[in-house]
């Protein structure tokens, strides 16, 4: 990333102020059948609690393969990335897990919601996961957000598109995370409503202060973000500087 890195870059245990999730020169290769592909080269950047940040890149660029990283699904070849201070390539599997239970949510593409529950016992499950007591009573003011308590004792077949999206969106806002995950959340919507699907995202990140990073090719929904950058295999290619941070 070289020279527009200095600008994003740090050192991931230096508890910047204000820095939810560092990354530094972060690269991920693997070994193929006519050797090594490298999928990320040297990639830094930094984002601020309650700042919304926007992944963007065509297919194939890097992009999901990025969010793992930060999310720590995955550890990357060389570099170093740090979440809430924590150094994620220094602690094992389980430690990660942990970090991502108590302070991160996911919100994908393909849903990933349990056929076999209702709407509001898929979100009910990282709560009850947890053993908390109040986890049907959360899950339907989740559900109440995104304006679907009339559809919770509905399946996910039962449901349309747009509904399961707002029901991955409750289930991952539900135990208030501090920084959210998104993987193409309106890929598989129609216009209209990935409209309504973005409008709650980003009506969510600015009422709750939660942190969201949004993985996207489309370049309107990534403009509706506060900051962006843009991989181009594997490389970032365009990083606007961090803003300022008040004294």
């Amino acid at each position: 990333m070289s020279g527009n890195a200095s600008a994003l870059s740090g050192n991931p245990s230096s508890g910047a102020k204000g820095v939810l999730l560092d990354a530094v020169d972060v690269s991920k290769s693997v070994q193929g059948p006519e050797g090594q592909l490298d999928i990320l080269t040297a990639v830094s950047l930094q984002v601020r609690e309650g700042e919304s940040f926007a992944i963007v890149g065509a297919s194939g660029s890097g992009k999901t393969t990025l969010l793992g990283l930060l999310a720590g699904l995955d550890t990357p070849s060389s570099g170093h990335i740090a979440l809430d201070g924590n150094a994620l390539e220094r602690i094992d599997e389980e430690a990660r897990a942990d970090l991502r239970r108590r302070l991160v949510g996911f919100v994908f593409q393909s849903f990933h919601l349990l056929p076999a529950l209702t709407a509001e016992e898929n979100v009910m499950l990282p709560l009850e996961l947890e053993g908390r007591d109040d986890a049907r009573a959360r899950a339907r003011e989740a559900l109440e957000a995104v304006e679907l308590s009339a559809r919770r004792r509905h399946y996910p077949a039962q449901l349309s598109g747009g509904e399961q999206q707002r029901v991955a969106i409750a289930r991952a806002f539900v135990h208030s995370p501090r920084l959210l995950f998104a993987d193409e959340p309106t890929g598989n919507l129609d216009q209209r409503t990935g409209q309504h699907v973005s409008d709650l995202l980003f009506s969510l990140n600015h009422d709750h202060r939660t942190t969201l990073i949004l993985v996207t090719h489309d370049p309107k929904l990534a403009a509706r973000c506060a900051r962006q950058i843009t991989l181009d295999s594997g490389r970032v290619v365009l990083a606007p500087r961090a803003p300022a941070v008040a004294p």
